[in-house]
């Protein structure tokens, strides 16, 4: 690298010539810089007229060593002409700088961007300016780089050379004599540049016209080359077709949003004109509304004078009747006060005593019965009449409603969305197809009647503000009826239409008691809690894993119609099972969860087919008898119940393919275990029809005795060891009921019958003891031994 950006080269001198103090500024030296080291960059690409800066050595050491160098100097340059006339490689040159300057970690990625613009470049650009162009970049990157000349006088200092000084001397001549160096070349690289003007003002065009990657931060192209030289060194740039495509997606999303603001603003525009037309329509409404109020607060007006002026009337009458009767007795009890005078006065007159006195007394007497009487002199009414104030608040109602609008049209309530229900709520939603303003709408409802309620139904008022309402506190699996009205100042709207909602039913409860399954399959059966039917049921099932924290729903049977379903399912796998109840208002809550193992064969046993004297313990498979005295005895009896034998069925096994159970029982107890049809007479004993199959176990005083009956009828079969837990392997699809010793796995005997109907398994006690029956076991291997 040394050889293609500059060397540098070290002289002994006892002194500085003058020459050289003359040509190249240089710092104030001390007395013992004379005797001490100068460095120089030297640039192998320069003439030979280079070395005219260097002073002439009078002494014999001296000339050796400039000769020496000079020397050196035109070896370099004989080498350097023939690289030059072998072709510059600038992308060499290149990666040498780059390498040199720490650039070829930092710059890879700017080295990519570059890529074959640099060989564009190499052939574009001619030899002699190649020339004079790598000097002084060769020169420039020499003098701007202090690293190099800095390990080599660190280098020098450390081999004690004579004549050193302090490392700041020797520090201060390095700079002072590079930046002379730097100087005199930047003149000469200047001279050399204005001999190709034309030529670089022509390259630099054709560089601009080739950006070919785009500065992210400046947000403009440039050259690659001047991501690595230029002022975008340190700028964040990307390839030229990325940013393009990047500015088009760009582009792109602003149109999207421009095309949306075309839309708004075409959506407002249309919008604008149905206000139009909308505001026409309401000012014909609006005079209409005042001609009519108008109209209304005229008549009422018209209606309050007659009746005001015909209660004025009245009150006229009624005073001068009362004036005109009190006027009457006054004119009747002055005449009389009158005729009273006269006789008076004629009595007065009367010159005979026995008649005076006579007539006298009877006068004295009416004068003093009149004069008890009590004059009215007050007047019976006033003549003024009574202050009447009209009431005009109903006018001033019809007046004050001309500024509102009218009463609300009707409501029209929504049809019931499908899952807008739960067991106890439901979300019932109204519209109004009007422009009538409306303070609040009043929801009205009550439960239909039906034939279970057919009495009249309580109804329920709400008030609210939304378009929306949603009712608790109901019933499940119930319909109800609703009815909507719009209220506002001027009064309330009719009622909407009526509409029927239905709660979602209540979750079901899954008989658990009554699940049987097998390795692939299982029969679930469970009951609904609502009075009214629902549609239909939903069976949601869930495997369950080791690795699980929680239910994953693997599969969800919908459209089951009945209250029962046979599901398939995966052999030695582990399933919790729930079920929904649906109707039009949605789905219910999930039921309670059973759990279902597919290992093995799982049924119960039926309680109802059960001898009187067989009792099922708590675990429910267990059986046992106490006493057998009286086996036809007196006890409650069931319809589907064993009278004669003590025995008991188990639930159906209605699934195709091998099913196995196993039996615990005990050598002193005579019992009877296989499997029945669920027609087998229940007043005969299992084994002695052709619709039951069973192993009997007989104790005799010689031996134990062990029967395989079907019809009545049983082989001669002798077995040594008593089995203390007999298996039994039940085969559709062979036609086949094997027993097994199950403790030393030894078969006992096979039935080999078709069985036209699925079957139940038997259980049947002789004598008082247990039978303890095992479900859920897989298949032992040495069954399908022969």
């Amino acid at each position: 690298m040394s050889s293609r950006s500059g060397s540098t080269r070290k002289y002994e001198t006892n002194d500085q010539s003058p020459s050289h103090s003359a040509s190249q500024p240089v710092p104030e030296s001390s007395e013992n810089e004379t005797e001490g080291l100068i460095f120089y960059h030297m640039d192998l690409y320069g003439s030979k007229e280079r070395f005219d800066i260097f002073p002439e050595e009078p002494s014999g050491q001296g000339d050796r060593s400039l000769g020496d160098t000079r020397r050196e100097s035109a070896l370099s340059s004989k080498k350097c002409q023939r690289s030059q006339e072998a072709g510059y490689d600038l992308e060499k040159e290149v990666a040498e700088l780059a390498k040199m300057y720490g650039l070829d970690e930092d710059r890879e990625k700017e080295l990519e961007l570059l890529g074959g613009h640099l060989e564009m470049v190499e052939s574009r650009w001619p030899p002699a300016l190649t020339e004079k162009t790598g000097s002084q970049g060769s020169i420039y990157n020499a003098s701007k780089s202090s690293s190099p000349v800095k390990d080599h006088n660190q280098s020098t200092k450390q081999q004690g050379l004579p004549g050193e000084t302090s490392q700041d001397d020797d520090q201060s001549k390095a700079r002072a004599e590079d930046e002379a160096e730097s100087h005199t070349w930047s003149r000469e690289g200047l001279s050399s540049g204005s001999m190709s003007d034309k030529w670089s003002s022509q390259v630099v065009s054709e560089e601009e016209e080739a950006a070919d990657v785009f500065c992210s931060t400046c947000k403009m192209p440039i050259r690659a080359f001047d991501k690595l030289f230029g002022e975008h060194k340190d700028h964040e740039v990307s390839q030229l077709p990325s940013a393009v495509e990047s500015e088009k997606e760009e582009l792109h999303k602003n149109m999207c949003k421009l095309e949306e603001q075309i839309a708004q603003m075409e959506n407002f525009a249309s919008h604008l004109e149905e206000i139009f037309i909308t505001v026409e329509e309401n000012f014909g409404r609006q005079e209409q509304n005042f001609e009519v109020h108008y109209n209304d607060a005229v008549q009422v007006l018209a209606q309050k004078y007659e009746e005001q002026l015909e209660a004025l009337g009245e009150e006229k009458r009624q005073k001068l009747e009362a004036l005109y009767g009190q006027l009457v007795s006054c004119g009747e009890h002055l005449d009389t006060c009158k005729e009273l005078t006269d006789a008076t006065q004629a009595l007065y007159l009367e010159n005979e005593k026995a008649n005076f006195m006579k007539a006298a007394v009877t006068m004295v007497d009416r004068l003093e019965e009149f004069l008890k009487k009590k004059v009215d002199l007050e007047l019976s009414t006033l003549p003024d009449f009574e202050e009447r104030v009209i009431d005009f608040s109903e006018v001033e109602q019809l007046m004050n409603s001309i500024n509102t609008i009218p009463a609300p049209c009707a409501p029209v309530i929504n049809p019931q969305a499908p899952n807008a229900a739960t067991g106890t709520s439901l979300r019932v939603c109204w519209g109004l197809f009007s422009d009538d303003t409306v303070e609040c709408y009043q929801l009205c409802y009550k439960p239909v009647s039906n034939e279970r309620c057919s009495g009249e139904q309580a109804e329920h008022t709400l008030k609210v503000k939304e378009t929306y309402c949603t009712i608790t506190n109901l019933l499940p699996n119930t319909q109800y009826e609703f009815w909507v009205s719009a209220l506002n100042a001027s009064g309330i709207s009719p009622p909407s239409e009526r509409a029927v909602y239905v709660t979602a039913p209540s979750p079901p409860t899954i008989k658990s008691k009554n699940i049987r399954s097998c390795e692939n399959a299982a029969l679930v059966c469970w009951e609904s809690r609502d009075i009214n039917p629902v549609d239909s049921y939903m069976v949601e099932l869930s495997k369950l894993t080791d690795e699980e924290n929680g239910d994953t729903i693997t599969e969800s049977i919908v459209g089951i119609p009945n209250c029962e379903v046979l599901i398939h399912l995966q052999p030695a796998q582990s399933y919790r099972i729930c079920v929904r109840a649906l109707n039009l208002g949605g789905s219910s809550e999930r039921s309670e969860p059973v759990l279902i193992h597919t290992t093995g064969t799982y049924f119960c046993l039926n309680e109802d087919t059960a001898h009187p004297l067989l009792a099922i313990l708590d675990d429910g498979f267990t059986i046992a008898c106490d006493e057998l005295e009286n086996p036809e005895c007196d006890l409650p009896v069931y319809d589907n119940s064993f009278t004669r034998c003590i025995g008991i069925l188990g639930s159906l096994i209605p699934f195709p393919g091998k099913h196995y159970w196993e039996v615990e029982v005990e050598e002193d107890t005579e019992y009877r275990i296989g499997v029945a049809f669920e027609n087998t007479p229940r007043h005969g004993y299992l084994g002695a029809n052709n619709s039951s199959w069973c192993m009997r176990h007989i104790i005799t005083p010689s031996r134990h005795k062990y029967e395989f009956l079907h019809s009545g009828m049983t082989p001669d079969i002798r077995i040594t060891v008593p089995p203390q837990r007999i298996g039994i392997l039940l085969d559709y699809e062979n036609c086949r009921l094997s027993f097994y010793n199950a403790d030393i796995a030894q078969h006992l005997y096979a039935f080999k019958s078709y069985f036209q109907h699925y079957v139940h398994p038997c259980f049947a006690l002789e004598t008082p003891g247990i039978l303890r029956i095992h479900t859920g076991i897989a298949i032992p291997p040495w069954t399908a031994l022969p």
